[in-house]
C-alpha cells in the first residue's frame, strides 16, 4: 500500500484546527443553557441509551459493512467482521457494468467518545496510473448506544466509466479517517468495469 500512501493524504482546509478534545461528560454539561448546543448535542445522540462498546476494545471506531448498491439490483455487501473479508475484496473483484450509476454504503460504530470529521478517502489506479481521487466527509458521531447499535452512511452517488477504452480491471485504496489523521481501516480491494454485469 506504500505507493497509494501519498494519494490518500486528505484535503486541508485552510485555518481550520481541529478542537479540544472533550470526554462525553464534558460535552453533557457544555453549554447546557444554550439551545442550539443541546440541539447539535441531540443531533449527535449524545445521552440516547446506554453505550454497548466493549472496554477492553481500544478501537473508536469499527468499520462493519461495506455495500455497493444499484437501483434495481440486489446489494453486493461485504461483511467486513468475516474473517479474510479484507484479502477477498483485494483479490476477487467485483464486477460492475459500465455507465452505471451506483451508491456505496458504509455501516459502522463509534466506541468510548465523540469520533469528530471522520471522512472516507479512494484512490483508483489502472495499470499502475492514477484515475480517480475521491474524498467524501461522513460527519460526526457519538458513542454507539442500544438505542442507537449501528451508524450507516451512503456515499454520494458514483457513475462507472463507459466505453471500450474504460472497460478493465482496477485497483484502489480506500480508509476511513478523522479529524485527527487518525486511520479507522485502510484496504485494498479490485473491480473490473465490464460491458454488462
Amino acid at each position: 500500500m506504500a505507493d497509494h500512501a501519498d494519494d490518500l493524504a486528505a484535503t486541508k482546509t485552510e485555518g481550520f484546527k481541529v478542537g479540544e478534545k472533550k470526554t462525553l461528560e464534558e460535552y453533557n454539561q457544555l453549554d447546557k443553557d444554550d439551545e442550539a448546543m443541546q440541539r447539535w448535542k441531540a443531533s449527535l445522540g449524545l445521552n440516547a441509551g446506554e453505550p454497548i462498546h466493549d472496554p477492553n476494545d481500544p478501537r473508536k471506531c469499527i468499520i462493519k459493512s461495506l455495500s455497493l448498491q444499484v437501483e434495481g439490483r440486489a446489494d453486493v455487501v461485504i461483511d467486513l467482521s468475516s474473517p479474510g473479508s479484507l484479502e477477498d475484496l483485494k483479490n476477487k473483484p467485483f464486477q460492475i457494468k459500465e455507465g452505471s450509476k451506483f451508491h456505496i454504503k458504509a455501516a459502522f460504530q463509534v466506541h468510548h467518545e465523540v469520533l469528530s470529521g471522520l471522512k472516507y478517502l479512494q484512490v483508483v489506479k489502472r495499470k499502475g496510473i492514477r484515475v480517480s481521487k475521491d474524498e467524501e466527509m461522513l460527519g460526526s458521531y457519538a458513542p454507539n448506544t442500544n438505542v442507537k447499535p449501528l451508524y450507516e452512511k451512503i456515499f454520494n452517488e458514483e457513475e462507472a466509466p463507459s466505453g471500450m477504452i474504460a472497460r478493465g480491471h482496477y485497483n484502489a485504496t480506500s480508509k476511513f479517517v478523522d479529524d485527527d489523521e487518525h486511520t479507522h481501516l485502510l484496504f485494498e480491494w479490485a473491480f473490473d468495469i465490464a460491458k454488462d454485469w
